[in-house]
């Protein structure tokens, strides 16, 4: 459940973040009552568009047959991994010159009076990040807590987000956007590295990959990851008591990549 709250805090705030931008951006405008109408027209179409997603894959997985659900299943563990590092790096790639950026594209539609341009970027915008949030969602077996515990981490989520936001917004007193971007990055990449491992480990289960050697060492007296504790270090590390090799190599070779890849765009 914490790995839950955590994608719908950082994803909610990232969103905030360009709605926020796109507001103040505005505001500042002769326009604005109409520029706001359109802007908020695109938060719903964004919000819309995750709903729908939500729904398609709720009422795939319904269909499925047990065997093609647990093929799904991995799928969606996988995507979820990839997508959360795929963010990761643009973040990194776009993340100073973000709002510079947002900012210039949308003074050139609001000179051509292009709102439903206005509209369209951010219901993608917004979007993006909802979509992003239902896939990871599902690939972290969201659903395995049930739809009332799912229904309080939402709004908790979403509620820390606003705060989070509101803290950014004072000026780096409280919270600065480097710091939330950095530490929000690691936890991404921690998490990325647990579905993979949860990925491999479950394509073994499903005999599509051996698992080379079963147990290579027993930690339970030192962290058992049943245990409440162990539990939570697990599905944010990829941490295993009793580790299979090969998603011990996998998630070696993982943080080998990012890491390279990291020092690279440094």
């Amino acid at each position: 459940m914490g790995n839950a709250l955590f994608i719908i805090w950082r994803e909610s705030a990232e969103a905030m973040l360009v709605v926020g931008i796109l507001y103040a951006w505005l505001k500042r405008r002769p326009d604005a009552t109409v520029g706001l109408r359109y802007l908020w027209g695109g938060v719903a179409a964004g919000v819309g568009l995750a709903l729908a997603l939500a729904a398609v894959m709720l009422g795939l997985a319904s269909v499925l047959s047990d065997d093609a659900l647990e093929y799904f299943q991995l799928a969606m563990m996988l995507i979820a991994a990839g997508l959360i590092v795929q963010m990761v790096f643009w973040m990194r790639r776009h993340g100073r010159t973000f709002k510079k950026e947002l900012e210039a594209g949308m003074q050139q539609k609001a000179a051509a009076a292009n709102w439903w341009g206005l509209l369209a970027v951010v219901a993608i915008a917004v979007g993006r990040e909802s979509a992003e949030t239902v896939v990871f969602l599902y690939g972290l077996g969201a659903e395995q807590h049930g739809i009332s515990r799912l229904l309080v981490i939402v709004p908790v989520g979403l509620a820390l987000a606003f705060l989070t936001f509101w803290a950014l917004q004072q000026g780096g007193r409280i919270l600065t956007w480097r710091t939330f971007f950095r530490v929000s990055e690691i936890l991404l990449l921690l998490l990325a590295g647990a579905l993979l491992v949860s990925g491999i480990e479950k394509s073994i289960g499903l005999g599509i990959l051996p698992p080379v050697v079963d147990q290579l060492w027993d930690s339970t007296l030192v962290l058992d990851d049943s245990s409440r504790v162990g539990g939570v270090v697990a599905s944010l590390t990829g941490y295993r008591a009793r580790p299979a090799l090969l998603p011990l190599i996998a998630l070696l070779v993982y943080w080998v990549i990012v890491s390279l890849s990291l020092r690279r765009r440094a």
